[in-house]
């Protein structure tokens, strides 16, 4: 590329030289001959002519010249930059494969990743698929459960109300509801109450009566009027519904009364001034309530207590504690009789032993004597019999009567003396 231009620059010198030179001579001939300008004109003209046929010439020449280097330069550029470029391109490709390469490595590493937590995530969806076939057949089962157990409630529903139909099936359903919370309660029939007893001063026989302490009872009617309740449960229509509870309501009323007028309540049978009236089911008891709160205070002013099956259980358990507080008191009175009585026996015990324990005071004390005193005057006797013996012989009799004697009387005095 320099070396063209190089090139360029002398063809331009050259040129230019020429032209220059063409000019000056055409100045000297222009001095020389200031006669003859027609001469000095066609002169110049063909010498202009001339000079632009060598200037045509010249510039095809410098043309050529130029369009060769050109040419060649534009080859030798070209070559230059396919070969910067291909250089510059094979750099890039190199560079290129390397990031290629690492970047191949990161998505294997993403995709190893990745496969294994595809792979965690199917085991996780196939034991939750385990999981939910597992709780699906459960809930099937279970759910087959509920239904079988519904039908059967529904059943023994239809049962309990057509039985519950007949005033007699619930007076026994009243009794088995009122057995059961007895039975809880730790009552038992004969020691805690009595099933259906006559009543001494009157011809009324209460359904259960309970004893409570210092001989006193109370008695508890278990037959409670369902049917309009039970209508009530049936029907849809509000109306009919209103009427059934009115009904209803006014039953309850009348069944107060008539427990009233039967001598549940009798100072001669020694019976609380309440009777209880059962009321065989929890819910029956909120309706009440619920729809007829003035109701209950009505029954404890003609003193009659409704209980539902827990309110007759903590009643019960009242009158069990009251029964083993009377029992208790009752027991201590008792134990305190024994405790004085053991007071004035031991008292007794306690003269007598002091007495005996003087009497073998003194026994004792003779007692001593005699192993002391007594003992040690016999012993100074049998030791002087025994030094005569010594010094005498056994065969010496009158000596021993005659001398001896009268040494164990002396010695006799002295001891009495003592």
């Amino acid at each position: 590329m320099v070396r063209a231009a190089g090139t360029m620059t002398d063809i331009l010198l050259f040129a230019g030289g020429v032209v220059f030179g063409a000019l000056v001579v055409l100045v000297v001939l222009l001095l020389r001959k200031k006669d003859t300008r027609e001469i000095a004109r066609a002169l110049v003209s063909e010498t202009e002519a001339e000079k632009v046929q060598d200037l045509e010439a010249l510039i095809g020449r410098v043309r050529d010249s130029f369009g060769a280097l050109s040419q060649q330069a534009l080859k030798t550029s070209t070559g230059e930059l396919l070969k910067l470029a291909r250089e510059h391109l094979d750099g890039r490709v190199h560079l290129g494969e390397k990031e290629l390469e690492t970047k191949k490595q990161l998505i294997d590493q993403n995709l190893a990743t990745l496969k294994g937590d595809i792979h965690k995530m199917q085991e996780l969806v196939s034991r939750f698929e385990s999981e939910r076939a597992r709780q699906y057949g459960e809930l099937d089962v279970q759910l087959k459960t509920a239904a079988r157990e519904t039908s059967r409630l529904q059943d023994t529903a239809d049962h309990l109300r057509q039985a519950l139909v007949s005033t007699k099936a619930r007076g026994q359903w009243g009794e088995r509801m009122a057995e059961d919370v007895l039975r809880l309660a730790g009552f038992v029939e004969g020691i805690n109450y009595l099933k259906q007893k006559a009543l001494d001063a009157a011809a009324a026989r209460p359904d259960y009566t309970f004893w409570l302490p210092r001989g006193m009872k109370v008695n508890m009617d278990v037959k409670f009027p369902l049917n309009s309740y039970l209508r009530y449960l049936e029907v849809d229509n509000e109306v009919a519904r209103e009427t059934h509870k009115t009904q209803f309501l006014r039953d309850v009323r009348t069944r107060i009364k008539e427990v009233t007028t039967r001598d549940y309540i009798n100072p001669e049978e020694n019976t609380l001034d309440y009777v209880l009236v059962f009321i065989p089911n929890e819910q029956v008891y909120a309706f009440i309530n619920q729809n007829d709160p003035g109701l209950l205070d009505e029954a404890l002013k003609a003193r009659v207590i409704l209980c539902s099956p827990f309110t007759l259980f903590a009643i019960l358990a009242v009158i069990r504690q009251s029964l083993d507080n009377f029992s208790m008191e009752k027991t201590a009175g008792e134990i305190l009789g024994l405790v004085k009585n053991f007071r004035k026996e031991w008292d007794k015990f306690a003269e007598v032993m002091v007495k005996m324990g003087e009497k073998l005071d003194g026994a004792r004390e003779e007692f001593r004597k005699m192993t002391h005193t007594r003992r040690d005057k016999l012993d100074k006797s049998i030791q002087k019999i025994e030094d005569l013996q010594q010094l005498k012989g056994m065969g010496d009799e009158a000596a021993l009567e005659g001398g001896e004697a009268p040494a164990l009387a002396a010695a006799d005095e002295g001891s009495g003396e003592e």
